[in-house]
């Protein structure tokens, strides 16, 4: 039996009493997540000495964590919307717990490769339902402030995850990096049973099955095939034969899901013009953080930093994240989100701007300065683009709604991380006269700096068509509420 704090709520009701719990339980959630994301990065090189495997096969432990979280998430939130958020949420701290007990148990690089699939599980299942959980919380002039605390908490989670990572492996072993998470996951679970309220969801549901498969395989499609082409280049017949396979599953999905009652991606939603132009912005912005995996390969190789120093200058992005989220959540909430996530695309635009102009003679200070522009605009933006996104949803699509934010951001980093590479290695071999023995890495820092100076344009382009439909959607958003005024007005005789 339910305890009397978790206590089933019907769906046309709003009990906000116990809202701060509810986002302590989703914080937990979304800091484990997030933290073994970046976590295991830092074990990759002594998981390649312990479990004698190539640094191409150790890759997947990071690569199958990944690419299960981005194929499961509007999935999940559909299933969320089906069966209760709270008891998927609650199974997803469970399965991550599991998936991280079995991979410090891992005796060889093939069964961590394994359970990182069980543990990415788990974690779709949190990351897809954290932002419709607090959006439910929280009354709509809270709802920015308390969202923008979860993106401080995912910034937390990224400083963190390296640091930890380093002291855990310096001073334990790499088993530890997966066992740190079993006493979190223990009481996540807890605090998610004791304090989410328990909603039931509308009878008489179908899942979409046809569909789901085709969006997992689609997904799954397009991103081996980044993965691939990154390595063996975008035209190979490996990486085009996985782009094809994608598309096909892709525009079976379209078919599907004009014959299905209850699809597994509701176009309803997308008939909302502020949902669809607020992923569409979304997209964009996360495409471009994807150009982030440059900025390390600069630092080290053109300015000469060494580890330590990158790992500090590189934080500044995800501390000023931590600092603006909130502020930019709560001024949302009074002065409205188009407004203040326009402000965020206009600073980011800038900080990409300024980015291009970084040369092998920038300080720390200038690289320092130019880059927290992005964290700060980024911040701005985030924070009311998912309180406003989430607020167009029915309480009883929050689940799809999260999911398919959660999935769109996961998508565009991926596209950016291998969209964004294969420019940036172009651009080097451009500036240096022609390909390079070694690859784009062992160019001149000259040839380096200048690649990087071009995908920095490119990606202020991204972000500037983002601000431009933000703009058009602000003033016709202004246009409508204008003439709504003018149609009440009556003369007066």
């Amino acid at each position: 039996m339910e305890q009397t704090h978790s206590e089933a709520v019907a769906l046309d009701e709003r009990d906000y009493s116990r809202k701060w719990l509810v986002l302590s339980a989703v914080a937990m959630g979304i800091f484990l997540a997030t933290i073994d994301g970046s976590i295991v990065n830092v074990a990759l090189p002594t998981l390649t000495n312990a479990l004698n495997a190539t640094f191409a096969t150790v890759q997947w432990v990071v690569l199958a964590y990944l690419l299960t979280i981005t194929t499961l998430l509007a999935i999940v939130g559909r299933l969320a919307d089906m069966y209760g958020r709270k008891r998927l949420y609650n199974s997803g701290f469970v399965v991550f717990t599991i998936g991280s007990l079995l991979c410090g148990l891992s005796p060889t690089v093939g069964w961590l490769i394994g359970f990182r699939v069980l543990q990415g599980v788990g974690a779709a299942l949190i990351l897809a339902l954290g932002m419709a959980l607090v959006t439910d919380a929280f009354p709509p002039e809270e709802r920015g402030r308390a969202l923008g605390i979860t993106g401080s908490i995912v910034s937390i989670g990224i400083v963190t995850g390296p640091t930890l990572g380093g002291i855990i492996i310096e001073n334990l072993s790499w088993h530890w990096i997966f066992f740190v998470n079993v006493p979190i996951g223990i009481l996540g679970t807890w605090l998610v049973w004791r304090n989410i309220p328990t909603t039931q969801p509308p009878g008489g549901q179908r899942f979409d099955f046809g569909g789901a498969a085709a969006l997992c395989l689609g997904l799954l499609g397009i991103l081996l095939g980044l993965t691939t082409g990154q390595e063996e280049g975008f035209t190979s017949p490996t990486a085009l034969g996985l782009f094809a396979f994608g598309i096909f599953f892709l525009l079976a999905l379209l078919f599907i899901q004009r014959r299905h009652p209850q699809p597994i991606i509701d176009p309803v939603l997308f008939r909302n013009r502020l949902f669809t132009i607020n992923l569409f912005t979304g997209l964009m912005v996360f495409i471009g953080l994807g150009s982030g995996v440059l900025i390390p390969f600069y630092l080290e190789t053109v300015l000469g930093y060494g580890v330590q120093q990158v790992g500090f200058l590189l934080a500044v992005v995800p501390i000023a994240l931590g600092i603006v989220s909130p502020i930019s959540g709560a001024l949302s909430d009074r002065m409205g989100s188009r407004l203040i996530s326009s402000l965020g695309l206009a600073v980011t635009l800038i900080g990409y701007l300024t980015l291009s102009t970084l040369s092998t003679e920038t300080t720390a200070v200038g690289f320092m300065l130019r880059y927290v522009l992005i964290g700060i605009g980024v911040a701005l933006f985030q924070s009311p683009n998912n309180s406003a996104l989430m607020g167009t949803a029915p309480r009883e699509r929050l689940g799809v709604a999260s999911g398919l934010l959660a999935m769109t951001r996961n998508l565009g980093q991926t596209v950016g991380i291998a969209a964004l590479g294969a420019l940036w290695a172009a651009r080097v071999f451009a500036a240096a006269g022609g390909p390079v023995s070694g690859g784009a890495t062992t160019a001149p820092i000259e040839a380096q700096a200048a690649g990087l100076s071009d995908v920095s344009l490119v990606v202020a382009g991204l972000v500037g068509v983002g601000l431009l439909v933000s703009l058009w959607a602000w003033w016709g958003e202004r246009h409508s509420r204008d003439e709504s005024r003018e149609s009440n007005v009556r003369p007066t005789s």
